[in-house]
This record gives structure tokens, sequence and C-alpha cells, in this order.
């Protein structure tokens, strides 16, 4: 997975610029004409030293909101992500303090999360040297680095030797059976995606994904029959034909209706190069169809089954208008309507991964990350919103 750097204004200023309400009209192809009414965009971390990165949140148990991201970074890439988890118990108004949950000795990096029906959080995350490359330049030109910041790096780099840091790399998920207060060791699920697994109706755990750090690149769906605790591999997902296995990433699923899912997959092919792709299975994930184009351009794709049985995506937009934006589907995800906006502000490509939340009353809950202008650090920020 590649990520890359950009500016970002300062948040202060942005959070004034983005007080007002924005009502937002779209055409819809699939979906009956809609509207977003973005009501509220705030900035959620409160650490301003730390870079926030790649979140997710999930609904969990008594009406308590999970939030995990990316925390403790100096930057968009550097060696020392980890995974912290916040809390809300009054649908975003107010966010706990972040908990540190995981932290190994490499960069932690995007940050899933979901609550299986017997009430266990799984976290997932994957581990990364990217920075590495960014280090060496440093190492051989000192003086275009702050003493300190290289001191930093270097001092996190040499924890491990070389072949312990190549030991260190993986795909991994932690499980807690009660509520957070402890964690189990960190294991392997099989695949990774930003977002983490999903749980149908019938109660199934399932993750469609990548197999990160492995001899052969596998894209597929494991599942777990022991609620989080082990997983096998389930199927593999097929690669369209010219497209390269390597190019496709981060992806998520959702269960459209009883026996059908739909996976959205990150495309970096040259053909529909940054779109998303999608592909279903109607047989419970045994067997896939051929990823396809749907026409959008954005990723990663987070989704969503709403309450009326219509499906959501939300995706980061990263070019002008930079932010983030949601489409719905209500014939199960065989069509999806032209874009909603939740967030059109945004003055570079250094945001995204939205992730949302239908809460009790009816509005919708997206957050994201954000590098904002001026300032070198991104913060987490939030947009509660409806459709009308």
């Amino acid at each position: 997975m590649t990520h890359d750097s950009w500016n970002r204004r300062q948040w202060m200023k942005r959070q004034g610029a983005t007080a007002a309400s924005l009502l937002v009209g779209v055409t819809s192809h699939s979906a009956r004409a809609a509207g977003a009414l973005v009501k509220d965009i705030r900035v959620i971390s409160e650490q301003p030293d730390y870079y926030h990165g790649w979140s997710t949140m999930t609904q969990g148990r008594k009406d308590e909101l999970l939030l995990v991201y990316s925390g403790g970074r100096e930057s968009h890439v550097c060696p020392f992500g980890r995974v912290e988890l916040m809390r809300s118990r009054d649908e975003g108004h107010t966010w706990s303090w972040p908990e540190v949950i995981l932290d190994g000795p490499i960069d932690d990096r995007d940050a899933g999360v979901v609550v299986t029906p017997k009430g266990a959080i799984l976290v997932t995350t994957f581990t990364s040297l990217a920075y590495e490359p960014i280090l060496e330049k440093a190492r051989a030109v000192p003086e275009s680095w702050d003493t300190k910041r290289l001191s930093r790096w270097t001092n996190a780099h040499e924890r491990l030797s070389k072949e312990s840091r190549q030991k260190a790399l993986g795909i991994w998920m932690t499980r807690s059976s009660d509520g957070g207060l402890t964690w189990s060791r960190r294991f392997d699920p099989l695949v990774n995606s930003p977002h983490g697994p999903i749980v149908t109706s019938a109660d199934r755990l399932l993750y469609a994904g990548i197999s990160l750090w492995k001899e052969s690149r596998r894209i597929g769906v494991s599942e777990s029959m022991d609620d989080g605790e082990s997983w096998q591999w389930l199927s593999d997902i097929p690669v369209r034909k010219g497209d390269a296995a390597a190019n496709y990433h981060e992806l998520h699923m959702v269960e459209a209706n009883p026996g059908r899912l739909v996976v959205h997959i990150r495309n970096h092919n040259t053909t529909n190069s940054r779109e998303t792709l999608q592909c279903e299975s109607n047989d419970g994930g045994k067997t896939w169809s051929t990823p396809h184009s749907i026409s959008v351009w954005g990723l990663p794709s987070h989704l969503l089954r709403l309450r009326d049985g219509r499906l959501l995506m939300s995706y980061g937009h990263r070019r002008k208008p930079f932010g983030n934006q949601a489409r719905l589907s209500d014939d199960h995800g065989n069509t999806w309507s032209e874009p909603l906006t939740i967030s059109d502000d945004g003055s570079s490509g250094d945001l995204g991964y939205p992730t949302t939340v239908e809460l009790a009353g009816g509005d919708l809950l997206t957050v994201w990350y954000e590098r904002l202008a001026d300032s070198p650090r991104a913060v987490l920020r939030q947009a509660r919103w409806s459709l009308k």
C-alpha cells in the first residue's frame, strides 16, 4: 500500500470555516433522489503534537461508539505508529482520552475494529518498514534533518536488528473479551484491510483483505468460527484480466442482504486507476465475481447497510475538491447514486479513510483523518449529517 504526503491548513482556522451547515443535493442513478445535510464538522483528536491516521469507527455495546486509529505518529510515514482507541457514550458529542492498545517495535498503521456477536472487540492493524528509505536518505545527508529528529528516528529504528525488523512485519489482530480492559497477544487473521472484519446477519465473522508480507499475495476472505480467536481461509477473489493482484488494496465488505456480500477494492491498476472496484458473492462468500468498475473515483471505500436496507459507501476524494464523499445504493449494490458531499474543504489529498455509523435517531456520523494546512500533523475530523 502506498501513502503519499501533502500539506494542510492549520486546523483551528478550519473549525471556524466549517461551523455552518451545508446542504448538498445530488441526482441519483439508482438510489432515490437524496442529498446530504451536513450539520457539524469538527476536530475530535486532542493531541496536536501527534499525527493521527487511518481510523475506523463502529458501534459497540450499550450504545458505545469505538474509534481506533494509528496514533503517536510524527508523520504520514515514520517508525512511531501505534494503535489507539477512543470511546464515545453520547453518539460522538464527546470522546474519551485515547488508550494505547497495541504498540509494536516498528510502525503500526491502519486500524480496524468490530464487535463480535458475543461482545468481544477485535482490532486489526499491519506493521510497516516504509520509513526505512526516508531514514537512509537522512543519514546520508544528516545536515538535511534536525539533529533531534534524526536521533529519534535512529533510536526507534535500532531497537531491533535488521533480521528482527523483518520478522516484525505482519498483519495483526488483537482481541478483548472484557470490553477493552485487557487485550490478547497479537495474532495473524490471514488478511488485512484498513477497516477490519464484519459480522453478518447470521453472526458470521468475515474478513475481506490481502495477505500482506507473504511470499504470494492473495486477495480473498478469511472467516472465524470461534468468535475471532482464530481465522481460516474461506475463498479467493479473482483478479480482473489485465490487472495485477499487487495493485489491489484495502478491501471492505458489507452484507447487502442475507447470502449476498459486496466487496469494494482500492484499485491502482492502469485501467480504472484510483477508482473503487466492486465484486459480489451470492453464496455467502464461497465464490466471487470478477472485480469491475462502478465508475467511482475515490478510495478506499467503507461500506454500511442502513436500517432501511440501502447501502452507503463512504470514501476519500483526493483531488479537487479534496474531501470525503458518499454514495447510496437501493438495489443491493448493483448501481450507485451520484456523490453526496460530506466534506470538500480540504487543501490537499492527505485525508480520507472515512467510516460511517448510523445513529439511533437516524443521523449519520462519519470520522476520517486529515492533515490540515500549515500543520505538520494530521487530526481526526468528524461530520454529523443526515440524508434528505
